[in-house]
């Protein structure tokens, strides 16, 4: 197992925490230094949740990896606790992005970005906006927020009403300076909660790490319509894998191949027979791992 370091950077003045990951050998290594994976987890989602096995995995692949915390979740600072927000989280990315370009033996042109479900979808504006990516690892991406709620709303009609209500009680807290109105992330099927596929609370909770709390500030909900990363996929020129689970039930497999279609020659599509928390653990994890350092080694 590699070791990972505690690093922090800073996002719009809030301090971040991290894991950096040093490269196991020097075989990817070029004149310039080696490439370096920067992650993120997904929907209300920590660094210690699932994603170190992938992390370790690049390491020892020959990547550097900078592992990180958005603002407000797990070991990063930031106030209100536990709000989703894209716009936030993507810029987190960016100076991510900053501090993986400044670390000692680190290819400043071979930056990779990998996410996955929400930050699947987070990688690929950030990588247009940036345009420097040297390839991107999407996997099980939630890619288009309004397609999302609209296959809520058609498979269980009554949900979405509460949500919205949740989030209406949250935002007005916010605008009188009151302490958060929570949701949780993930339920039962049935329960109000972000997350209510069949599986997703048995999943979610199997792979939490200690500084996950299964709550949401409510506001997102009246804001994931409006996080649609698949209107960038048209303008991106970075090499990028799709990993869709045919099964996935949190985030629509259609979302995700229209994306890889409007990206062109430059997407690379490969399908598993897995719902969305199938890929932390397991056998699953084992092979979209070495799917995705095949293509990143090929890429960088």
């Amino acid at each position: 197992m590699s070791e990972h370091r505690d690093v922090a950077f800073l996002s719009a003045g809030v301090r971040c925490g991290a894991w950096h990951l040093t490269a196991a050998h020097e075989q990817l290594g070029g004149r310039g230094g080696r490439p370096c994976v920067v992650m993120a987890h997904g929907f209300g989602g920590t660094r210690d949740t699932g994603l170190l096995g992938y992390a370790e995995g690049f390491a020892a692949a020959g990547f550097d990896v900078l592992l990180f915390d958005y603002r407000g979740f797990g070991t990063s600072e930031g106030a209100p606790r536990q709000r989703v927000s894209h716009r936030h989280q993507r810029a987190d990315y960016q100076a991510a992005i900053a501090t993986a370009r400044a670390l000692p033996g680190v290819d400043d042109e071979r930056i990779v970005l990998w996410g996955t479900s929400y930050s699947g979808g987070h990688v690929i504006p950030v990588a247009v906006d940036d345009g420097r990516i040297a390839a991107i690892v999407s996997m099980t991406p939630a890619v288009d927020g309004a397609a999302a709620l609209l296959a809520l709303a058609r498979a269980h009609p009554t949900t979405l009403l509460p949500l919205v209500a949740h989030g209406l009680r949250d935002a007005t807290r916010a605008l009188l300076r009151r302490p958060p109105h929570h949701l949780p992330v993930v339920g039962v099927p049935g329960s109000t909660a972000m997350i209510t596929a069949p599986g997703g609370f048995e999943g979610y909770h199997a792979i939490a790490g200690d500084t996950w709390r299964n709550e949401v500030c409510a506001r997102v909900a009246l804001e994931v319509a409006f996080n649609r990363p698949t209107r960038s996929a048209a303008r991106l020129r970075t090499p990028v894998l799709v990993q869709v689970g045919e099964q996935d039930a949190v985030a629509p497999p259609t979302a995700a191949w229209r994306a890889a279609k409007k990206a062109g020659s430059y997407a690379e599509v490969r399908n598993y027979p897995v719902d969305h928390f199938d890929v932390y653990e397991g056998t699953w994890q084992r092979q979209l791992l070495a799917d995705q350092i095949e293509f990143l080694t090929a890429a960088c």
